[in-house]
């Protein structure tokens, strides 16, 4: 068959198929279907789409599927056979036309228990409709108990109607000979077309077959007389004021007359809304009442009402969805924002309104850090030297916190105070905020001093004990640590020396035997102390200084050979993880750094439990009693 010009389809009938295939065949023959077919995946129910994207997916599903056999097989339980009968070819104005003949012959398929029982009980049905008919037909013909099997029409003598009222009636019927000359025509179509009223006008000047594509001549008419006929006025016929118009087309059958050798072609306009009735200057009252063109007007003149209201709430719910993805990564983004100011424990409690109790830690350990010099150095540079050199220190020192899981408190100028223990209590803090100070002394190295152009030196301080922890302030709330603990570990810093990391004893006995190497500063005079004897922490001998770092380390030749890499350690921490034997206990990437002891366990949901007087015993001294957090808020 030649190609007709290419029509827009629904997006509908695309989807079904689709629905029809996946049901039937599954997923995987619905995407080599739609590769096969070239076309696109998703389909919206009212979008118009080209005829070829329906074609392509129809030709592909009777290759691979044999569509036709399963329709038969789906709606009738049955399976059929299709064999070509005759085939003949004829020239017409497109070009070739091929006429096929199939013989499609049914084949017997095993019945299921279920179809045998709706069949028995459909037979049963039949066999009483059929007796009750067989009562109404005896009470019509009691004699003979038949009904006749052929049917006579009963013709009149002549015809009960005058030509005017036949032409109102059929406004756009129109009769033409062999000769293609109007011989009648309807009154609404006259209106249209004036050259019909033009005694014997041919018709093929006024108008053009578009479908079926046959010559217009009455021997190719006939051949298609069983089909429907759709003719389209010609432009260049047309008055010159009605040439701007759309043409209109004609949809209809045609009619043989044998007896006055003439062709009736009853037709209605093929129009399919309001907007189209009015392009081509016509009312509702041109159309016939009889005809359904009226109804099918004004029905899709809804179903389009509905079509626009269905696309719009397509496409917002398109941009609704968009607007959800954005408003989620906002709200990621957001989350990571909040969880870098507080526990997330502590911020998931504050969003949800409720009053977080503070807590009090028996074990925990508390860094201080500053700038040896800072005074001078603000005074000999400028401003935005200050904020660049601080920046730089605080992203490295930031950096260690991920890598050896402590929390960052707060910065204050060159101040930086970190904590171990809290709010998550683990019973390796001490060993954890050690690593951390060693990584900071190094990270150091890598800062520039605006002044000197060499790097910078810090102090740094630790020492361990009890604390409470809580959230203060309703506007930029912080999380905060209150005790002696902080004072204590506040006085080891701004007594240490440059390059150094201070220890206070608590924090010497609890980094004896766990491989780090100490040195002993003596007993010196510490401001509100008293003499304290305290420590300088030198190196952690189990781990080496990119292990400190969090940096990625390649083994070879059984020698560890430091790469100098800005990958976090929390996914590549395992693959250097020195020989220690036991299972790591309180970090699931970081655990071999530290102590094999079990840790204090707290969930997000959990908080700790009252202080109790009570003394741990012995064998318990190193886990971290739970209190309660508190909100002050």
């Amino acid at each position: 068959m030649p190609k007709e010009n290419n029509r827009e389809m629904y997006g509908f009938i695309n989807t079904c198929l689709k629905s029809l295939v996946i049901d039937r065949f599954g997923e995987e023959t619905w995407d080599k279907l739609r590769d096969a077919a070239r076309v696109q995946d998703t389909f919206m129910t009212y979008e118009v789409y080209t005829d070829n994207i329906t074609m392509q997916l129809v030709t592909e599903a009777c290759k691979m599927l044999g569509i036709i056999r399963a329709v038969a097989k789906d709606f009738f339980n049955s399976k059929i056979k299709m064999e070509i009968v005759n085939q003949i070819e004829e020239v017409e104005r497109m070009g070739k036309k091929e006429h096929i003949v199939f013989l499609i012959t049914q084949s017997p398929v095993f019945l299921d228990k279920d179809f045998s029982e709706r069949s028995l009980q459909k037979k049963s049905l039949n066999h009483s409709e059929k007796h009750h008919w067989g009562t109404v037909r005896n009470s019509v013909h009691p004699e003979e108990g038949k009904i006749p099997k052929g049917f006579e029409p009963v013709y009149p003598d002549s015809l009960c109607i005058d030509l005017k009222t036949f032409c109102n009636a059929f406004p756009f019927h129109i009769v033409f000979d062999e000769e293609l000359q109007v011989r009648q025509a309807g009154v609404t179509v006259q209106r249209i077309v004036p050259g019909l009223q033009t005694r014997c006008s041919q018709l093929d000047q006024y108008f053009t077959i578009q479908h079926p594509q046959v010559t217009f001549n009455i021997c190719s008419i006939r051949k298609f007389i069983n089909s429907h006929f759709v003719l389209r006025t010609q432009r260049d016929r047309m008055p010159v004021a009605w040439r701007e118009r759309p043409m209109l087309e004609l949809r209809g059958q045609m009619l043989w007359m044998p007896p006055l050798r003439c062709m009736l072609y009853l037709a209605s306009p093929l129009l399919r809304s309001l907007q189209e009735l009015e392009e081509h200057c016509m009312h509702l009252s041109d159309i016939a009442p009889h005809d359904a063109t009226r109804d099918l007007i004004l029905l899709n003149q809804q179903r389009l009402a509905e079509m626009e209201l269905s696309n719009q709430l397509e496409r917002k719910k398109e941009e609704l969805q968009q607007l959800s993805k954005h408003l989620e990564e906002e709200k990621k983004k957001t989350e990571n924002l909040l969880y870098a100011m507080l526990p997330k424990h502590v911020a998931n409690q504050l969003k949800e309104g409720k009053r977080v109790e503070a807590g009090e830690f028996e074990e925990c350990t508390i860094l201080f850090s500053d700038v040896v010099t800072f005074t001078n150095i603000c005074s000999d540079c400028e401003p935005i030297q200050i904020v660049s050199m601080l920046n730089s220190m605080y992203l490295k020192f930031d950096r260690l916190t991920t890598v050896h899981s402590v929390y960052k408190v707060e910065t204050i100028g060159d101040a930086y105070m970190v904590v171990g223990g809290v709010p998550i209590p683990m019973s390796s803090h001490t060993e954890r905020v050690a690593n951390f100070a060693l990584g900071m002394i190094i990270a150091a190295k890598e800062v520039t001093n605006p002044v000197t152009g060499g790097p910078i030196q810090i102090r740094v301080g630790l020492h361990s004990g009890p604390v409470l922890a809580g959230v203060v302030g309703e506007k930029m709330p912080r999380y905060c640590l209150f005790g002696d603990t902080v004072n204590t570990a506040s006085r080891m810093e701004s007594h240490g020396l440059p390059d150094k990391i201070h220890l206070s004893p608590t924090v010497h006995h609890a980094l004896r035997n766990k491989g780090y190497q100490m040195e002993e500063r003596g007993e010196i005079e510490v401001k509100g102390k008293g003499r304290m004897r305290t420590y300088f922490l030198q190196r952690n001998l189990k781990v080496t200084e990119s292990e400190i770092m969090g940096l990625l380390v390649h083994h070879a030749d059984n020698d560890r050979n430091m790469n100098h890499s800005t990958r976090d350690c929390a996914s590549q921490l395992p693959h250097y993880r020195p020989a220690l034997k036991g299972k790591p206990r309180d970090s699931e990437s970081y655990g071999s750094l530290y102590s094999e002891d079990e840790p204090s366990e707290l969930t997000k949901d959990s908080t700790p439990n009252k202080p109790e007087n009570k003394k741990p015993s012995a064998d318990k001294r190193s886990r971290h009693v739970h209190t309660r957090f508190c909100l002050l808020f």
